[in-house]
């Protein structure tokens, strides 16, 4: 990624992303700029994947948590 792929949100990297393959599939590109377009869509594409990850990991916590949080529960019942 880029210094400034880093700084983008997911949001803003899925909608330019959305308008890299818009102006892939509409074709009229020189080859040239086709493969400028799919390499920045590729930048764009790892930067949506980091933040998905990212927000996989925080409910993966966040759930990890609760059904630790729900089995010490269970356990201070005494059964």
């Amino acid at each position: 990624m880029t210094e400034t792929d880093t700084s983008l949100g997911y949001e803003q990297a899925r909608d330019e992303l959305i308008e890299v393959v818009r102006k892939l599939e509409a074709g009229g590109t020189s080859l040239e700029e086709s493969l400028a377009l799919w390499e920045r869509g590729e930048e764009l594409a790892t930067v949506c994947r980091h933040w998905l990850e990212g927000a996989r990991a925080r409910l993966d916590s966040a759930l990890a948590a609760r059904e630790a949080a729900a089995e010490r529960q269970e356990g201070g019942r005494g059964e």
